[in-house]
């Protein structure tokens, strides 16, 4: 899968895979129906750190939520 480019298909897989190894247990907070196109790269970037990691610390989860859910707010702006 090609995801370098910033499309809907390529969100889902990405929010799919971050749900997959963040074991998130709200997942409305990955829904990527409420995040928009533009910050794709934000996105991606902190998909490419997960997946990147073998071994993600409770803080670093957190933070990596948190960005989320910031981005997540700027989308509805």
């Amino acid at each position: 899968m090609n995801l370098n480019e910033a499309t809907e298909e390529n969100l889902t897989y990405i929010f799919d895979k971050l749900q997959e190894h963040l074991n998130v247990v709200n997942a409305a907070v990955l829904d990527p129906k409420g995040y928009d196109l533009r910050y794709y790269d934000d996105i991606k970037e902190i998909y490419e750190h997960v997946d990147g990691s073998s071994n993600l610390s409770v803080k670093e989860m957190d933070a990596l939520i948190s960005e989320l859910g910031r981005i997540k707010v700027e989308s509805k702006k």
